[in-house]
């Protein structure tokens, strides 16, 4: 007979089973779900979900491009299981699907006709500044968050290390050619570079400096004005401000005419022959409409003439049309963090294992969510009534920043990535068809198209087949 301390003992490990099948089962009905709404978009004379051959996507290796019309479809959930300590289901692992030729090229082509163009946001935070060495330490970038980040759980893919750049300074020029001939040979048309302004002081400007006095490389940018106080953030301490981020007239004035020389550079990314502008968070300044009206004053006065400004919807109160704060547009930030999935392994039964020790407490201490369930919930999202530019993320994880808090999203593939560029494409405004990529090389936050030693160039290859 067995003692009370076994019998306890296999009830709770029936119960572990019982909710990893859960997990298992509401995973493929996601799938399910994701693949119904894919087709329902692709239908008529657009593409079937995406298809994959049997090299897969670890190894850097990407489609053959004369694969015949009908395949093996591998799950992606598939990969993610695996990856994460499951045993996919037969039903999950694999099935044969009857795909029409020529239906991917007949969507892609359309695609090209309307000259989509897909900007990724790029992170100037890799080398050192003196501004850094006081608050982190001598010789300090973001280079060391990711270095010394570690799995949190079972699967957890941590560090994200960099494959073929290595750990780059972008303030070389050969750097910037490589990651620019990169996205050049992937069909990205523009890095958008995050600018760091602070009432006429700039931080991790210089390899912007230099991008802009030795015109290497010849590949477009914009910039985007990340207009937040600079923090402890990185150590969960936002409440102490390294340096506060302030507004007036006179600055707005002051801006505009150190952007105007940037404008003014050839390879600035133009709408309607108009510089593009990004505001991180536009309602954090005091009066938006304002701003908006001296920066166009200012920039007709220089000679720029006529700007394009575009809010990116980045937090809660970011989501109304931007035309009400004098802006031209909105840029779509994902993951939407006002349109989330519930996170995992959450609840009082998952509470009762991990008082027990036997459920990590990573899932409370943080929030884990699925991939896929955050590329269905931004499927769902209505298309707005203003100009909005979608926004993909091949990934996001943030927990190399954050010993706790983090939001972390478990279960990507480049091939879940690319069904979901390949509806952004769709979503992109006719007029004015520009999608943005989050994010080139946002290496401590898990979002990154450069290399890793994980994918290789897999999603940069998955890039490439939505945008050619």
């Amino acid at each position: 007979m067995d003692s009370p301390k076994t019998t306890f003992s296999h009830r709770v490990h029936r119960v572990t089973i019982a909710l990893d099948r859960s997990v298992l089962v509401t995973r493929r009905m996601l799938e399910q779900r994701i693949t119904a709404s894919v087709e329902r978009t692709f239908a008529g004379s657009t593409a079937t979900p995406i298809i994959s051959n049997t090299a897969g996507h670890r190894s850097g290796v990407s489609r053959d491009p004369g694969m015949p019309a009908t395949t093996t479809y591998t799950s992606p959930w598939s990969l993610a299981l695996t990856e994460r300590g499951f045993e996919p289901t037969s039903s999950l692992a694999s099935h044969s699907t009857e795909h029409p030729a020529g239906h991917a090229s007949q969507i892609m082509s359309e695609v090209s006709k309307r000259g989509t163009r897909a900007i990724a946001l790029y992170l100037p935070q890799f080398h050192p500044t003196p501004e850094n060495d006081e608050w982190w330490g001598s010789g300090f970038t973001d280079w060391r968050n990711v270095v010394k980040a570690q799995p949190h759980f079972r699967g957890h893919y941590q560090p994200h290390l960099p494959a073929e750049l290595g750990y780059y300074d972008p303030r070389d020029a050969g750097v910037r050619e490589r990651q620019a001939e990169l996205a050049r040979m992937h069909g990205i048309s523009a890095f958008c570079y995050f600018h760091y302004w602070f009432e006429g002081r700039r931080l991790l400007g210089q390899p912007l400096d230099e991008l802009l006095a030795s015109h290497r490389p010849d590949f477009p940018f914009c910039l985007c004005w990340a207009n937040e106080n600079w923090t402890r953030a990185w150590d969960g301490l936002s409440d102490q401000v390294l340096v506060s981020q302030g507004y007036s007239e006179s600055d707005d004035r002051r801006h505009m005419r150190w952007l105007a020389d940037v404008f003014r550079d050839d390879r600035y990314v133009r709408v309607d022959g108009k510089p593009l502008f990004l505001v991180y968070r536009a309602r954090s300044m005091p009066a938006p409409s304002t701003t908006a009206r001296i920066w166009r004053e200012e920039a007709r006065r220089l000679g720029v003439g006529e700007i394009f400004l575009a809010r990116v919807e980045s937090f809660h109160e970011e989501h109304e049309d931007p035309e009400e704060i004098g802006f031209d547009a909105a840029v779509e930030f994902q993951p939407d963090m006002t349109n989330l999935p519930r996170p995992l392994r959450r609840g009082r039964g998952w509470d009762a294992l991990r008082r027990l020790g036997l459920a990590s407490p990573a899932h409370a201490s943080n929030k884990v969510l699925e991939y896929g369930d955050l590329i269905e919930k931004a499927l769902a999202k209505p298309l707005s009534s203003y100009t909005r530019f979608p926004c993909v993320t091949p990934s996001w994880d943030n927990s190399p920043r954050r010993a706790e808090r983090a939001w972390i999203f478990v279960g990507s593939t480049p091939d879940l990535y690319e069904r979901w560029l390949r509806q952004a494409l769709l979503r992109a405004p006719e007029r004015h068809p520009l999608v943005f990529i989050n994010a080139w090389n946002e290496w401590a936050e898990g979002n990154h198209l450069e290399p890793c030693e994980r994918w290789g160039r897999a999603y940069l290859e998955a890039t490439r087949r939505a945008l050619s």
